[in-house]
């Protein structure tokens, strides 16, 4: 059986850490930032854990 591909568009979107958790961008950072407070947008620039049910179907994409 060949090797499983790694899913591109995810490999992109998620980072493993070096303890195996998995690492996702916050939504609504891209656009419309005048209205939302500088607080919120400082928030949303952090990175955020993958969990639950994610967390299992993100690690199939990336093939680990």
């Amino acid at each position: 059986m060949p090797k499983m591909k790694t899913h591109r568009g995810a490999a992109k979107r998620f980072k493993m850490t070096a303890t195996g958790k998995i690492r996702r961008r916050q939504p609504n950072r891209a656009h419309l930032l005048e209205k939302k407070s500088s607080r919120r947008t400082r928030r949303l620039g952090r990175l955020a854990e993958v969990t639950g049910g994610d967390r299992k179907r993100v690690q199939r994409l990336l093939g680990k």
